[in-house]
């Protein structure tokens, strides 16, 4: 590899599982546990919609991800 190619650092592999309505599910490598999302009352009213369960968005896991 030169100094000039990208190095790859990290590949994720993840396997999302809808669930009802909104909620899904996501499978990440090397984690036993699944990430639960889904929507929360204020995208949900963007929405016009009322979630059954309160969830963090897949929004609020990027912001989250990226430093809030």
């Amino acid at each position: 590899m030169s100094a000039t190619e990208p190095r790859v650092v990290h590949t994720c592999h993840a396997r999302i599982v809808k669930q009802a309505g909104p909620v899904r599910q996501a499978y990440l490598e090397d984690f036993d546990n699944p990430v639960r999302f889904g929507v929360h009352t204020g995208i949900a009213a963007f929405y016009g919609m009322t979630p059954t369960e309160e969830l963090p968005a897949t929004l609020d896991y990027v912001v989250a991800a990226t430093g809030g």
